[in-house]
């Protein structure tokens, strides 16, 4: 009488710090039926974990940008944002045209949205 093997499952780290990225491989390679996957090679499921700290390369948010859309992702308007950073209300909206013109967005929300799935913010 045979049994079924379950298939192997192939998984795909994709972790920007060493450290980190070695204490996981070394866990899940004691994990009967999953196999991580070498350089190059598809896989059925990829564990990605990015320092949040580092911005996509391909959107150049200033600092204070920055600032602007951690409050805007909170919900806070152009007052409450001014009167958090110290500055005017109309740099404040200067700010935010900046974001969506950076972000392609059409409103606030979407900003915050494209900022979150592009990982430039976590919500």
């Amino acid at each position: 009488m045979s049994e079924d093997k379950a298939p192997e499952i192939v998984l795909a780290l994709e972790i920007d710090d060493p450290a980190l990225a070695d204490r996981l491989a070394v866990l899940l390679g004691h994990v009967d039926g999953l196999r991580l996957a070498g350089p190059g090679e598809a896989a059925a499921a990829t564990i990605v974990a990015r320092d949040p700290r580092i911005i996509p390369d391909d959107i150049a948010l200033t600092q204070r940008e920055l600032d602007v859309l951690a409050l805007m992702a909170e919900g806070a308007s152009n007052k409450m944002i001014a009167r958090r950073l110290g500055i005017s209300v109309h740099t404040v909206k200067f700010h935010v045209g900046s974001l969506l013109d950076k972000l392609d967005a059409t409103g606030r929300t979407d900003a915050v949205a494209h900022a979150a799935r592009r990982g430039v913010i976590e919500l």
